[in-house]
């Protein structure tokens, strides 16, 4: 489970520099953090500190990571869409080949649009999930394909160059055609309706019978069904396609397992050999219960310095929330800015026991919770380039409860959001005055890490299912109940005098600065990623609508919360921090109860009610507020480049990391060096 960013991606004022990020020294005020801006995107970088004075046995092992993590990207690609591959390597083709006017409105207009399809992982936008509109045309495209060199297309055998435009024209230009890539309307059928490749030949009532009947509700550790396959129709009869080495996406698998075992051979310990080892089992064999076995496993390996993620995660892009996307995290501990999390962490019994949640949902006795703040090395599929700024897994429940779990705050992403935001005037614009601007100023940095802290490393872990609850209960709505939950935990003790009395805040005012920037965010600035018309679909900020919304409402009568008017424009104020404490412990204990009964009626009631609809009129001024500003909502970021140096012998005498290559340059280079599925994978 991931935790986004709180606020509108621009805000990067409000969020705080975690941890290990690095110190204001002559080399970080040199760094260029800011690549380049197009549509409603900001591409960054960002430094890896600390890595030089790794071992170089350490330095080995984040090379082979490294290199498993980047070839893994063609299948999300894949995943998020059936001709993705085909229209990223058309575009690719024309925009290195084309030998016409590159300075034409048309061209540069595709060569946005490549750069969003980079960006994206396919045609439809990253969080908002609607496809993308080309601003360029047909004509020009067609003309464009039949001028390249036909070898660089991705031609199935026969087809000519004017047949692939004919089948690939209407999925770019036509607005019916895959309009969204997961679709979340109620009362539509949400596997017919979106367009990501998870499913194919059956309907939303066909998928949830299949594993429905699978599942057995006296299982106490039941495998995550579906999680690493396409559920298919053929020739009548529904079955899975699983994703490993000789099944679907093995040509990828088998790179990614090639430099896993690379890994493997040099692995800090034991431990760690025997979590690389098992997830290579996974992937030769797709077997769940191998897949629990690797989780186990990874999240009792405490000692490793280097840790990594590889495999298939998170399932927010299902729009039934079963499978799940590819992706890859390596990274390394901060051993300075972890030694906030491990105070957090050791006290998790405390903050279970004075959760406001009713006593049978609570966990009686907390296992295994971890928590650190990381060095990011090298981001990959479903974190690449917009990446979580923190990561809680993993996500089967009954592991979560018998075994514990790991939480991480990634510290470099969060320093790097922060400088490139410096001085960007949105707190200026959208904070109602200069007391919520001083708190901001104060404290914001402190308690937004600290609510990222208890979002992943508590939030999360806590409370539990009853017995013969499926967890899958809630259905589309269990990503957005699951992080409401999260966040509201953190919302909740972030206030909590326990944090002032472990050193954790400054004192008892500081929390009002998370509390401020949050439901600013939840009831206002967060629809800068909206389009005009649209509904919230994602399922973070569908959280945070459902919390701010709610909060809003239910102190009304009391004026808790208000909009208000000056000068024209519209403003949060709290009035009352102390009763949106209270509020936020409601909620939480009316999520936690929704959570562990599986009530799937009162999620759906909650979530239509408060997380769905957006109020046109404040949509428009929050718009048109944002544009004057000439901020990009959505950021993101390209990777630090690693090189092997060898000796004459071929074995490896150090690891350079370097950070001078630019977006487009990283894309094609990826497209060429870690490109190995077919275009058309079924």
């Amino acid at each position: 489970m991931k935790k986004q960013l709180i606020t509108a991606v621009a805000a990067m004022s409000l969020l705080a520099a975690c941890g290990g990020a690095p110190k204001t020294t002559a080399e970080a005020e040199k760094f260029d953090y800011t690549v380049e801006q197009f549509a409603d995107l900001q591409i960054l970088r960002y430094r890896v500190p600390e890595f030089e004075s790794l071992s170089l046995k350490q330095k080995e092992l984040v090379y082979y990571l490294t290199e498993a993590a980047l070839q893994g990207r063609d299948i999300l690609f894949d995943q998020n869409g059936k001709y993705n591959l085909r229209i990223r390597r058309m575009l690719e083709a024309v925009y290195t080949g084309y030998t016409g006017d590159k300075t034409a409105a048309d061209f540069k207009a595709m060569e946005v649009y490549l750069k969003r399809v980079w960006f994206s992982n396919g045609i439809h936008h990253h969080y908002g999930s609607e496809k993308f509109v080309p601003g360029f045309t047909p004509e020009f495209f067609k003309q464009a394909l039949l001028s390249v060199d036909a070898s660089t297309l991705p031609l199935a055998e026969g087809q000519t160059v004017e047949q692939l435009y004919e089948e690939i024209a209407p999925v770019i230009f036509d607005p019916q055609v895959m309009p969204k890539r997961v679709n979340q309307a109620a009362g539509e059928d949400l596997v017919l309706t979106s367009a990501c490749n998870y499913y194919d030949g059956v309907t939303q009532k066909e998928a949830e019978a299949f594993y429905n009947a699978m599942k057995d509700p006296k299982d106490e550790t039941p495998v995550s069904y579906g999680l690493n396959s396409r559920l298919v129709k053929e020739n009548g009869k529904i079955q899975e396609k699983v994703w490993k080495v000789g099944g679907l996406y093995g040509q990828a698998i088998e790179k990614i397992v090639y430099w896993l075992k690379k890994a493997e051979g040099v692995a800090e310990n034991p431990e760690q050999k025997a979590v690389i080892a098992k997830l290579i089992e996974f992937y030769e064999t797709g077997d769940l219960k191998t897949f629990d076995d690797y989780a186990i496993l990874w999240v009792k390996d405490l000692d490793s310095r280097i840790d990594f993620v590889n495999g298939f995660t998170e399932s927010y892009g299902d729009p039934l929330g079963m499978k799940a996307s590819w992706e890859s995290l390596v990274n390394f501990k901060d051993l300075e800015a972890t030694r906030r999390t491990e105070i957090i962490s050791s006290n998790a019994q405390w903050f279970e026991d004075h959760s406001p949640v009713e006593k049978q949902f609570k966990k009686e006795k907390v296992k295994g919770v971890s928590a650190k703040v990381i060095t990011a090395a090298i981001l990959a599929g479903d974190l690449y380039p917009a990446t979580a700024i923190g990561i809680n897994l993993p996500n089967a429940n009954w592991i979560r409860s018998h075994h514990g779990s790991k939480s991480v705050t990634i510290g470099n992403i969060t320093d790097a959001y922060n400088k490139a935001a410096h001085g960007n005037g949105f707190n200026e614009e959208f904070v109602y005055s200069d007391a919520e601007l001083q708190l901001i100023d104060k404290y914001a940095d402190t308690t937004d890490e600290l609510h990222t802290d208890l979002h992943e490393c508590l939030g999360h872990g806590s409370g539990k299912l009853l017995p013969g609850v499926d967890p899958d209960a809630l259905k589309a709505y269990g990503s957005t109940i699951e992080e409401a939950r999260a966040d509201l935990f953190g919302l909740y003790y972030v206030a909590d005098p326990k944090l002032v009395e472990l050193g954790l805040t400054p004192n008892a005012d500081a929390y009002k600065a998370q509390y401020y920037t949050y439901l600013m965010n939840g009831l206002m600035t967060q629809l800068v990623r909206i389009e005009p018309g649209n509904n919230v679909e994602e399922a973070h900020m569908r959280n945070r609508q459902l919390i701010a919304r709610w909060v809003y409402e239910k102190g009304a009568a009391d004026k808790v919360v208000e909009l208000v008017k000056k000068d024209g424009k519209t403003y949060v104020v709290i009035n009352d921090y102390g009763k949106v404490r209270e509020l936020f412990g409601e909620l939480l204990a009316e999520i936690q109860r929704i959570k562990s009964t599986g009530d799937y009626e009162a999620a759906h009631k909650l979530v239509e009610a408060y997380a769905v609809k957006v109020d046109p009129e404040l949509h428009a001024e929050v718009l048109e507020r944002y544009k004057k500003l000439n901020l990009a909502p959505y950021k993101g970021f390209i990777n630090p480049k690693y090189e092997a140096v060898t000796d004459a012998d071929g074995n490896i005498t150090d690891v350079t990391v370097t950070y001078d290559e630019g977006y487009a340059e990283q894309m094609l280079r990826y497209g060429k060096d870690y490109s190995v599925l077919p275009s058309v994978n079924n």
